[in-house]
């Protein structure tokens, strides 16, 4: 036993070990002007962030502005695109179907939608609900994404039907590859399932047991609400990614059908909400009541599909995770020792993370209306790192210098192939070019003689549309009307007589997202 003035020392001692513990569970000392700072040093227009710990929101707050050419400050309701962050409310709206007893997890797909169809009848028959949420279907990197990007007048049930014409990339439940597809289709089996359409489920499900009284999962309440961050991107430069910070079309919005895979916007304010329900294992905030039961949050967390691991050059050794897994709608992967729950997003000019450390109890959100995701991995890592007890490293400014160096190389070398083209082609006279042309999944493109050039059109893809540049032998380059969607090479095939029968594209950047899937399009001649 401790002789009193011992136990005064010890009682000192612990009472400074917890002040200790409180001042470093508080977001870092400064960090607002962090933010701030390196907002401006990147070009960043505006960045929320929420933080939460221990049960409490410890931090939520806007940085800059919504939109560059109104200078509209951001604030902790400014709501932002978060992209497929939003796969997780996807499958929260289906556990509540689970708990309701409406359906399971490994039903079949069909069972709930008989319409349904992959390309291969076996794989129809045996697709789960599980399968659609965790990218084995044996689909390719991004297949299917030009169904939606950069917009579509597509339905989502009509999207859905068209994935009957993808053909897979591997085999079933062989292999990991991102898709967001099949959560277009999770979205439409909420429907069959329940009655109301994903947007209304999530709105009366989700978002309002939750308070998210800001967020929205429609364009149309996106533009409504005048508190909204204007997504931006650089073009102007030799690619995409490079040149002037300029705010996007305000009519250059997410595809409806999308919404499931990724269409949300989320302001820092109800985010935190969101953050605490997932450290509550579904428990509602300040309430004794559950948004769905901790059953289903242990099946969402559990890991299903093995990922690639990343690998990074030897300074970024620190972030090099040693597994890295995909649940439903969630990575785990690991820190620097830690257990992480996480997921990015990225769409239409704005970015955005979600990221909780269970063992620690804490979640952090953040996102930018911009295409420059380096500022949130960097701040990521920094928050994790103070979390961790960890001694700060210059991960924004690192991660900034590295994304840089990539876009130049990228760059210098769409510089080179269009400075040195073969001076080679066309073969035909321009006329014999022009046609309709259709892909089974996509649809139909329209090839068109305009004064002494072609011209190309995405009928359902406005903003897609315009010349056709001749690069060298078959093919030429798209101009599209929209300056932030990556150009593509369009090649055109001659057949033995003469005449153009198939036509087929690449993405023109090598840095260029895997949602530019044209590589998975092969178009034939209609009426031939």
């Amino acid at each position: 036993m401790l002789k009193p003035a011992g136990f005064a020392r010890a009682s000192i001692a612990l009472a400074a070990s917890l002040l200790a513990s409180v001042a470093a569970a508080a977001p870092p000392a400064g960090f607002e002007q962090r933010v701030e700072q390196l907002r401006k040093q990147f070009g960043v227009p505006g960045v929320t962030i929420a933080i939460v710990e221990d049960g409490q929101v410890t931090l939520a707050h806007g940085w800059g502005v919504r939109d560059i050419s109104t200078n509209q400050p951001v604030d902790a309701d400014t709501i932002f695109f978060t992209g497929s962050t939003g796969k997780a409310f996807t499958n929260a709206a289906l556990a509540t179907l689970v708990d309701a007893g409406k359906l399971k997890w490994d039903d079949k797909v069909i069972d709930h939608m008989p319409d349904f169809r992959m390309w291969d009848p076996w794989v129809t028959r045996e697709m789960t609900i599980r399968d659609l949420l965790v990218h084995r279907s044996g689909l390719g990197l991004g297949q299917g994404d030009l169904l939606f990007l950069p917009n579509s007048t597509l339905s989502r049930k009509e999207t859905v039907r068209r994935i009957r014409h993808l053909k897979p990339a591997t085999s079933f439940r062989s292999d990991y590859a991102y898709d967001n597809i099949l959560y277009m289709a999770a979205g439409q089996l909420i429907e069959e399932v329940s009655g109301e359409t994903w947007e209304q489920y999530v709105r009366n499900r989700v978002f309002a047991p939750l308070g998210m009284r800001n967020s929205t999962d429609t364009d149309a309440d996106y533009q409504a609400n005048p508190n909204h961050a204007r997504p931006h991107s650089r073009f102007g430069g030799a690619i995409v990614g490079l040149g002037t910070q300029t705010p996007l079309d305000e009519n250059a919005t997410i595809a409806q059908n999308s919404a499931p895979a990724g269409g949300l916007a989320i302001s820092a304010n109800d985010m935190s909400k969101w953050l605490l329900t997932q450290l509550g294992r579904g428990k509602i905030p300040g309430s004794d009541k559950r948004l769905f039961s901790e059953e289903q949050s242990d099946v969402m967390w559990t890991p299903l599909v093995i990922q690639p691991i990343p690998h990074y050059p030897a300074e970024f050794a620190a972030a090099q995770p040693h597994y890295n897994l995909y649940a439903l709608g969630w990575d785990r992967t690991d820190y620097r020792g830690a257990h992480l729950v996480a997921h990015d997003g990225a769409v239409l000019g704005s970015q955005a993370t979600v990221t909780l450390i269970p063992d620690k109890n804490v979640g952090i959100y953040i996102a930018a209306n911009s295409e420059d995701g380096e500022i949130i991995r960097g701040l990521e890592y920094e928050l994790l790192d103070h979390y961790l007890g960890l001694p700060r490293y210059q991960w924004p400014e690192k991660w900034h210098d590295y994304k840089i160096d990539k876009l130049n190389q990228a760059a210098k070398q769409v510089q080179a192939a269009a400075a040195k083209p073969a001076g080679v082609g066309p073969s035909l006279t321009l006329d014999r070019y022009v046609g309709d042309y259709a892909d089974p999944w996509y649809g139909t493109i329209k090839v068109r003689q305009a004064g002494a050039g072609l011209t190309i059109d995405f009928p359902h893809s406005t903003g897609m549309q315009g010349p056709l540049t001749h690069y060298q032998y078959d093919t030429f380059k798209t101009n599209p009307a929209l300056k932030w969607v990556e150009p593509a090479y369009v090649s055109f095939s001659i057949d033995a007589d003469g005449k153009v029968d198939r036509v087929t594209m690449k993405p023109v950047s090598p840095t260029a997202d895997f949602s530019w899937d044209y590589q998975d399009l092969l178009f034939t001649r209609e009426g031939s």
